[in-house]
């Protein structure tokens, strides 16, 4: 079989795969119009200026200018080359390749690395999952979880398992099975001894979680010590497939219940993770031991911008839950915050109170994000005393004022004024000096990118009118190739002035050369230039009319045409000067008499 990827296998993925799905699976979208809009995957963004058209099977950024169809998607986003986005394209939609999948990977000594790294990791925990549930030597851990209130399903469901109290039993297991040490090592799953080189096992006599990547493969584990062994739970350490900074525990299976109910439920941990999901919380999931990242958000937007926080209700989980809490506002998402008593933790509140009160008392009554912070700012503060108090309300007054909804704000001042039998008209005259004060302070800062539409539409005010009409002409021969070649014969020779745009129509026509209807998706395909991509995507999103009429094509291409003349005119205009100043009159009458042509030219 040919290890390349024959062109009518490429136009039947493009044809048959739906670029709407494809990119859903990534980001939440919603339609508006004839397009659908979401938060960008390529740039951090509150305001949703990623647009898809299904129309045209092409997607663009009017933030941060990401654009191109379905492959380029897969490539920019994952990281991957053409051939591996259609081969991961091609198995969606059942589509034979016909091509040696390991030649067309490539059999690179980096890429079979990775590949035992998984298969270690996939083939241990299947091991370690029957020696707890099926072995004698398992039975005391089964019997462990079981009296903590773990169930046979969750225990099932979560894959959880048990490593034997050996020092290299792992180790020859998976040597005799052609696993290199090195490999294993780079894996996490063992350790080398430096005073004599040999190996020994990571984890042992303990009890292990897998963890997965957000496809369901499994790429490191954590094993909690079944005594008072120290650490309590010891983890993979990072490695060329677990950054811990970039998963969330039980994403893959939480992904269908977190679309479904379109909202998250976030944890510190995975133990409050699986206890939750026992107690019916499926749309759970966890950091692993660090705090909430960019790449978190990036991939929570993909589901969800609806996220309740559920962490330990001692000093340091609400610290963390307002960290959290800050990154997920400033990235657009709708918060609230589970609280519970007595400084207990989701799997010990789950414990001594049951899964219903947890559902319902818990994650049925999470605060809403000011309301949160309402207990936030209180805390250490002696609202008897006069400074303490006055201190408080002028903080809540600040928080207040960042809401962006005036009801929301006149509830939460109505609420403060209640509270400390305080005038309503004067929080409200203090809550919009602060309000215009840090409207007044971020005037002069730059535009954040929170904003990208805006910032796209100013932008595309300001471009020259010759840029304008090249748009344009290409917005109209991208869609017809009758007015491609059309253009081409009334710029008789002439180029586009933009070099990027000259690139754009030299593609263009070749492409028209081998294809005899315009199609959208196929010519970013055709180009080879990523930015030349993205700029198509661009003006293929253009508002044009669905015919161009001949007064419109005669305008623009008068512009076209023009603006070499005008900037000879400027260029005549600047030696018309130095020939007066210099007193060279005659000189000077010859370049006035070609600015007068040139200008008649126009």
């Amino acid at each position: 079989m040919a290890d390349r990827i024959a062109e009518e296998k490429i136009d039947r993925i493009r044809q048959t795969v739906d670029i709407v799905e494809i990119i859903s699976d990534y980001v939440q979208l919603k339609k508006q119009g004839r397009n659908y809009f979401g938060l960008c995957p390529f740039h951090g963004e509150s305001t949703p200026s990623f647009s898809v058209s299904p129309d045209k099977q092409i997607f663009h950024c009017f933030g941060c200018g990401a654009g191109g169809n379905v492959f380029s998607f897969l490539m920019e986003l994952e990281g991957i080359s053409f051939q591996e986005a259609a081969i991961k394209l091609a198995s969606k939609v059942n589509i034979d390749l016909e091509i040696n999948l390991s030649a067309a990977h490539g059999e690179k000594k980096v890429s079979k690395e990775f590949q035992a790294m998984h298969d270690a990791h996939e083939l241990l925990q299947k091991f370690y999952h029957h020696l707890l549930v099926n072995t004698k030597e398992g039975q005391h851990a089964l019997e462990y979880l079981l009296e903590r209130g773990f169930t046979r399903e969750s225990i099932d469901k979560f894959q959880i398992g048990y490593s034997l109290n050996s020092w290299d039993f792992v180790y020859k297991f998976l040597s005799k099975r052609d696993f290199s040490p090195e490999w294993l090592e780079k894996a996490g799953l063992i350790i080398r001894r430096e005073r004599d080189g040999n190996y020994f096992d990571r984890f042992r006599d303990r009890i292990m979680f897998p963890i997965h990547d957000r496809n369901g493969k499994t790429i490191a584990f954590s094993g909690r010590s079944l005594g008072h062994d120290e650490p309590k739970y010891l983890n993979s350490p990072e490695t060329a497939i677990f950054n811990k900074s970039k998963i969330l525990y039980n994403y893959h299976l939480a992904r269908p219940s977190i679309k479904k109910m379109q909202h998250a439920v976030l944890f510190e941990g995975f133990a409050d993770c699986i206890a939750a999901d026992r107690s019916g919380v499926e749309n759970g999931i966890a950091t692993m031991g660090t705090s909430l990242t960019d790449e978190h958000i990036a991939l929570l937007r993909q589901s969800v911008q609806s996220v309740t926080i559920c962490y330990d209700s001692d000093k340091a989980g609400i610290e963390a839950a307002f960290r959290a809490g800050n990154h997920l506002n400033n990235a657009g998402f709708q918060i609230k915050v589970a609280m519970m008593a007595d400084g207990l933790d989701p799997d010990e509140y789950i414990k001594k109170k049951g899964p219903e009160k947890f559902r319902n008392e818990v994650i049925g009554a999470s605060l809403t994000w000011m309301a949160f912070k309402f207990l936030y700012f209180r805390r250490g503060k002696n609202l008897q005393i006069e400074g303490d108090r006055l201190a408080y309300i002028e903080v809540i007054i600040k928080e207040i004022s960042k809401l962006d909804k005036a009801v929301e704000r006149d509830h939460y001042l109505r609420q403060l004024a209640a509270e400390f039998s305080l005038s309503l008209d004067a929080l409200n005259q203090q809550q919009k000096q602060m309000f215009f004060a840090e409207k007044r302070a971020s005037a002069g800062k730059k535009e954040p990118v929170n904003k990208p539409v805006l910032i796209a539409k100013q932008v595309n005010k300001l471009k020259p009118a010759h840029i304008t009409a090249e748009r344009r002409l290409i917005a109209h021969m991208l869609k017809n190739r009758d007015v491609a070649y059309k253009v081409q014969d009334l710029l008789a020779g002439q180029m586009f002035n933009n070099d990027e745009h000259q690139a754009i129509i030299t593609y263009l026509l070749g492409f028209y050369e081998e294809h005899e209807e315009p199609d959208s998706s196929a010519f970013l395909t055709y180009i080879q230039d990523g930015n030349l991509r993205r700029m198509v995507a661009n003006i293929e999103m253009m508002s044009i009319n669905d015919e161009l009429s001949n007064q419109e094509l005669t305008d623009y291409i008068k512009q076209v045409l023009n603006y070499p003349k005008l900037l000879k005119i400027k260029e005549k205009e600047v030696e018309l000067k130095e020939a007066e100043l210099q007193g060279e009159f005659s000189r000077a009458a010859e370049i006035g008499n070609e600015i007068n042509q040139l200008r008649k030219s126009l």
